[in-house]
């Protein structure tokens, strides 16, 4: 596959924000335990995803892809996530959900993102409940990603993959889900004005703290939940 515009070379933490959502309310903690989870994939309600793609940097082939939303059960559910190695071909040095593109092998999408985690961070399908899937999301490098949320039972061990991740990092699922931490951009690339959103998190609370910064696809698909959950 052929590019035939450059994919733009920007920070996204020096583009402005243009708002902030803290007018809309933040999901409950009573419906972010697992069994109301469970309960909302089982029964789901009308809603309409927000986020479905983003315009297209560049001309190439689609490409399906498959991510894995893991949400891991401790004394409150933990969004589990990955930071790119700085050497890929696609979104390097982004906070990304672990998965990838289809194989031929992949009987479905869940098969995509279950054998991409294992792959990329060494999650055992074994921890996994998987509990739905979102709509698809359309990257601007042409993949078609489906997003698997699961709920991930505690006990695993972990060993990232070197050339596709280089940290494996948790963030409170209700942190996520509360619109007072999604900030919104504009940013205009090859005559096409970008819109996205961020949700940049500022670590464990010490001086020393790694801010996460998610923004983009992950965004996305996090603010396609947060939809889904307050529906």
């Amino acid at each position: 596959m052929t590019f035939t515009k450059p994919l733009p070379k920007f920070d996204p933490r020096s583009i402005p924000v243009l708002g902030v959502d803290a007018h809309l309310s933040g999901v409950p903690a009573h419906d972010l335990t697992p069994q109301a989870l469970r309960q909302r994939f089982r029964h789901p309600p009308v809603w309409t995803p927000e986020h479905s793609g983003e315009k297209k940097f560049a001309d190439r082939e689609p490409t399906l892809a498959a991510v894995l939303l893991p949400l891991v059960m401790r004394d409150e559910l933990m969004v589990l996530l990955t930071e790119r190695a700085g050497n890929m071909s696609n979104h390097s040095g982004q906070i990304a959900l672990p998965g990838g593109r289809t194989d031929e092998v992949d009987h479905d999408a869940v098969d995509t993102a279950l054998r991409e985690a294992h792959e990329e961070i060494g999650l055992s399908r074994e921890h996994v409940e998987v509990l739905g899937i979102l709509p698809t999301y359309v990257t601007g490098t042409a993949f078609i990603v489906t997003p698997v949320v699961a709920l991930v039972q505690t006990g695993f061990t972990l060993q990232s993959n070197p050339s596709e991740v280089a940290d494996i990092f948790e963030v409170p699922l209700r942190y996520l889900m509360n619109p007072a931490h999604h900030q919104r951009h504009e940013f205009e690339f090859d005559g096409v004005l970008r819109q996205w959103l961020s949700m940049p998190y500022p670590g464990a609370g010490s001086s020393d703290a790694k801010e996460r910064y998610i923004w983009g696809a992950t965004a996305g698909m996090l603010r396609n939940l947060y939809r889904f959950l307050s529906a």
